[in-house]
């Protein structure tokens, strides 16, 4: 299968391209910067995409994004939507017009968030349940939508609703972990608010098997046991041997960022991957200390 990807430099897309290429398809990326192209990439950014260039593909896997954890000012908001929405319809009406002229490609496998479901309390939330409140929720629901085109000329599309995902390498347990080796980390909050995770491999192993079989629609990209935000507190430090008794306050996070901290550390989403487990994926990571552990070595 030739595979177009946007992300791909990204932390999750750098290993689903791997983890393709390892299972003998052709990888190539879809890029805005010239500087990084490499030959058979495919530019877009200042012009739109031309069916040409994407009908030769498969399939496309859609990852790009403005990252989101940053201080979320009206100009930052407007960049974090513009960036998933107004990209996500560009390449879904190109890949619609391709696919009715040539039949290629014929899936589009979008990038979206656990941030759909809004702040839900312990509520377990499946695909199942309607889009929560907040600027998140309204992002993913149009997020979504704008795949539409695609699926309406008849390309399989597929939403993957990421939770949190945990590396070393990047994200936020990247972010993380200096504080928590140096004794200075504990609970956002309560800490009584549901943090649902997923490790990096597992999430890149999801997208390929949505683009290996026929799967389509939304699908939360979560290991099946969510925690707490004081239980991932807790685990971290007593897998990295530190204390975590210097805990944030709920005021001082809105204090220093707002909007993004409501919605960011002290949402509380316990979300199960009730499509996935349905379809046969298995999950490499399913309980949080194990996981932890096999990162940090």
């Amino acid at each position: 299968m030739k595979v177009l990807i946007s992300g791909a430099s990204g932390l999750i897309g750098r290993e689903i391209v791997t983890l393709l290429t390892g299972n003998g398809h052709e990888v190539r990326a879809l890029v805005r910067d010239p500087s990084k192209a490499h030959r058979g990439d495919v530019l877009w950014g200042a012009n739109p995409l031309e069916v040409a260039q994407i009908a030769e593909f498969d399939a496309i896997l859609h990852l790009a994004g403005r990252p989101v954890a940053t201080l979320w000012t009206e100009k930052a908001k407007a960049e974090i939507r513009d960036s998933r929405v107004e990209g996500t319809g560009a390449i879904a009406r190109a890949a619609a017009q391709a696919f009715l002229q040539s039949g290629k490609p014929h899936a589009l496998i979008c990038s979206s968030a656990i941030g759909y479901y809004g702040s839900r309390g312990g509520e377990e939330l499946t695909e199942a349940n309607e889009p929560g409140n907040g600027f998140l929720a309204e992002v993913c629901r149009d997020w979504e939508r704008a795949a539409q085109p695609a699926a309406s000329a008849g390309l399989r599309v597929a939403y993957m609703r990421t939770s949190l995902v945990l590396d070393t390498k990047g994200g936020a347990l990247a972010k993380m972990l200096p504080a928590f080796r140096l004794g200075v980390a504990g609970n956002l909050g309560s800490g009584h608010q549901w943090w649902s995770w997923i490790s990096l491999r597992d999430a890149a192993r999801a997208y390929v098997f949505v683009l290996e079989n026929d799967v389509s629609g939304a699908l939360n990209l979560a290991s099946p046991t969510a925690v707490t935000n004081a239980e991932f507190t807790r685990t971290l430090g007593r897998v990295l041997h530190r204390p975590t008794l210097l805990g944030i306050p709920a005021f001082a996070l809105r204090a220093v960022a707002g909007e993004m901290a409501e919605e960011m550390f002290l949402a509380s989403q316990r979300v199960l991957p009730k499509r996935l487990l349905e379809l046969g994926f298995r999950f490499e990571d399913v309980e949080l200390e194990p996981a932890l552990r096999k990162l940090l070595g």
